[in-house]
């Protein structure tokens, strides 16, 4: 029989032991070492998660089309939008070619899509047409090259949206610009006339005085000098006047006699000038606010179009489409005197034109009454354009333009809650455009008023 072996001194039982419970405590620390990255890591996993939904919610809720591909342009991932558009929805999508989703007339071709990857470029705002399931659609795309962890084109993903959208959008955001560009024009104009109108007032004030006295004492030197000739005439036809004749012919009696009269019509004629200078000054400068009535604007431009043009003295081809009533309520003689200077101003600016002609035309939009007065002159420059409303600006000779009607008339416009504009018209000439809220017989103020 073996004998059985002894333990020896150099390994003793305790040391065996030590031995086991150290590795024990190792795999403890190991498992535990695992489990608390089994933890972090099904946290991170349920972060990622929760990440990955979030994006999936966010790409399936936007209204663009979204088709990320690889490199061989398959499409590897879409969203609820692209599967609406192209047939065969989510589980047709997935796999295809971006061959069959691109019409074969797409400006913008799956070439040109292959070629960004390379280029590592970016698409922006590109047109294509896609094989929408209703048929060819045009969209604006934009696309973006996508990387691996490396740094490697892993594929792109292309963003679509319809270029009719866009069109709309682009066009509301144009008009909305041009209506805020147009309302701080009006109230930047309106400041001006309301802190030019204050200014106006004391100076229409200051003149009205000393033109007046001017004025009077004008027409009283006319009387005088029809007594003062018939006086002298008198004293020439006297036998004794030869005695006076050389002072007579020194102080040259005779040409001061015929010239006085000239002399005193001149000042006559411009104190008459200053007078209404300061009349209109007094108009413009004016706040009352008294109550109008209703009355149709289309009537009140025929009148002030015969006034003006029976006093025009020369031919003048009108074109009028005033049918159908243009209610307004206001003061109809203030929007008589506004046309007429529009109507005027339209007839000297056609004064050299070979074929006069204006185009006056009046409708109705909703709650607003709009009347265009079109000439065929040379238009306004449109280095002044800004300037025409201008109190005191004018581009007629001296003598021919005071520069207050237009800015009279856009005083009185604005007061009736209107708008005055001006505008080169394409095909020459000028277009002022009259705008006025409509009467509207449920919400005016008192239908009872009497009609102008």
């Amino acid at each position: 029989m073996t004998d059985a072996v002894q333990p020896t001194a150099s390994r003793p039982l305790v040391d065996d032991d030590q031995l086991w419970l150290s590795v024990m405590n190792k795999m403890d620390e190991t498992w535990a070492e695992l489990v608390g990255q089994q933890i972090e890591l099904e946290r991170k996993n349920a972060e990622l998660e929760g990440a990955h939904a979030f994006m999936a919610g966010v790409f399936d809720s936007m209204s663009d089309v979204l088709v990320a591909c690889d490199t061989a342009l398959r499409v590897v991932r879409t969203n609820q939008a692209a599967e609406r558009l192209f047939p065969g929805g989510a589980d047709g999508l997935v796999g295809r070619l971006l061959t069959e989703l691109v019409d074969p007339h797409s400006p913008t071709t799956v070439a040109d899509v292959a070629n960004t990857i390379v280029r590592r470029q970016r698409l922006e705002d590109r047109e294509f047409i896609l094989a929408a399931a209703g048929g060819p659609m045009p969209f604006a795309v934009n696309g973006t090259v996508l990387y691996d962890g490396r740094g490697r084109p892993s594929g792109v993903v292309l963003a679509a949206r319809p270029l009719g959208e866009l069109r709309r959008a682009y066009t509301e955001l144009d008009r909305a610009h041009r209506s805020l560009k147009d309302a701080q024009a009006q109230l930047v104009q309106a400041e001006k006339m309301a802190s030019l109108g204050r200014l106006v007032a004391g100076v229409a004030h200051e003149l009205n005085n000393p033109i007046s006295f001017v004025y009077g004492n004008a027409h009283t030197l006319r009387r005088f000098t029809r007594r003062l000739e018939t006086y002298l005439a008198a004293v020439h036809a006297d036998p004794r006047a030869a005695d006076f004749a050389r002072p007579r012919e020194e102080l040259r009696i005779d040409m001061v006699l015929s010239e006085l009269d000239g002399a005193l019509s001149g000042i006559v004629e411009g104190a008459e000038r200053v007078r209404d200078i300061v009349a209109d000054l007094r108009r413009f400068s004016s706040d009352r606010r008294t109550p109008g009535t209703i009355f149709d604007l289309a009537d009140v431009a025929r009148t002030a179009l015969d006034w003006v043009l029976a006093t025009c003295g020369r031919p003048v081809t009108v074109h009028a489409d005033l049918d159908g009533a243009l209610e307004v309520d206001g003061h109809a003689g203030q929007m008589q005197q506004v046309i007429m200077n529009l109507v005027q101003n339209a007839v000297d600016a056609v004064e050299g034109s070979d074929s006069p002609t204006i185009d006056i035309a009046g409708t109705r939009r909703g709650g607003r009454v709009c009347l265009t007065i079109r000439d065929n002159g040379p238009g306004i420059a449109p280095e002044i354009m800004d300037r025409i409303f201008d109190p005191f600006f004018t581009t007629k000779p001296v003598g021919k333009g005071t520069g207050l009607g237009l800015a009279i008339c856009y005083r009185m416009v604005t007061e009736h809650g209107g708008m005055l504009a001006a505008s080169r018209h394409p095909a020459g000439g000028t277009t002022m455009t009259l705008d006025l809220p409509a009467f509207m017989p449920d919400e005016g103020p008192d239908n009872s008023r009497t009609e102008a």
